[in-house]
């Protein structure tokens, strides 16, 4: 089996002031292992506004700092949006795009995430693709289709060889936020397709992209989900927001 080191994100979403990200860094620092000593790559994805705090405290421990969206063009008349360059020159390391939460509520469309996933490799900013079926859709036997789709949509204009440049986020939307959580079958079953998904296009791309799991992760249950053998890590929502209960986690991501 091809050696992809875990990745587990804290996805903030709508919270963290500046001061609330900075106490929350000095923290985080405190609990989490040397980078030599850490079982996986961490990040946090964090609101726009303290993603310069994140980047000066976070500076030299390895823990990467990610915004939760941005436009794809590099300037125009797109009002309120950030462009890669700018999360670029605020040092940021990447971004999470395609969240279901900006599919709902912010009408995020397939066709602008293939816009916004090679514009993000371009500007040297690491991209977290999110995908995943409703509720509704897997009790109708779509889940393979709606992936199918959110896959090959947002990775259609990805050059091959830079496939494994992506990581890719499975999160079943009727597990974000509800306390409900697929099973470690599941989430090894949707996972494994995702990635023959990719090996449609890269074979190669296919045994080294990391493809996580996302949706009410915590650190009881991180542990089964983390040993599936296609699982290469999470990404976390509001367990993230505990320090304590996110080095949980991220030490989950070793095992036993």
């Amino acid at each position: 089996m091809p050696d992809r080191r875990p990745f587990i994100a804290g996805n903030w979403k709508l919270w963290g002031t500046r001061a609330q990200a900075s106490e929350y860094c000095d923290r985080l620092m405190e609990l989490l292992p040397d980078e030599s000593r850490r079982p996986a790559d961490v990040g946090l994805c964090v609101p726009f506004t303290a993603l310069d705090v994140c980047v000066e405290k976070l500076r030299g421990s390895g823990v990467k700092v990610l915004a939760q969206n941005m436009h794809w063009e590099e300037s125009g008349a797109y009002t309120g949006e950030v462009s890669p360059a700018m999360l670029a020159e605020v040092g940021v390391d990447g971004v999470v795009l395609g969240h279901s939460e900006r599919r709902e509520y912010n009408c995020e469309t397939d066709r602008a995430l293939q816009q916004k996933v090679p514009a993000a490799l371009d500007a040297g900013l690491h991209p977290i693709l999110c995908v995943g079926e409703t509720e509704e859709e897997r009790e109708r036997g779509e889940t393979q289709r709606k992936l199918r789709h959110q896959v090959q949509e947002g990775l259609e204009k990805v050059p091959s060889e830079r496939l494994v440049e992506v990581t890719i986020a499975y999160e079943p939307i009727w597990a974000i936020g509800t306390g409900r959580v697929a099973t470690p079958e599941i989430a090894q079953e949707a996972i494994a397709f995702v990635r023959a998904l990719v090996g449609d296009r890269s074979r190669e791309a296919a045994e080294h992209v990391r493809v996580q799991y996302g949706g009410s992760v915590k650190p009881g249950n991180a542990p089964e989900i983390l040993a599936q053998p296609d699982v290469d890590g999470a990404l976390v929502g509001g367990a993230s927001l505990d320090p304590e209960g996110f080095v949980q986690i991220v030490a989950a991501a070793g095992g036993p």
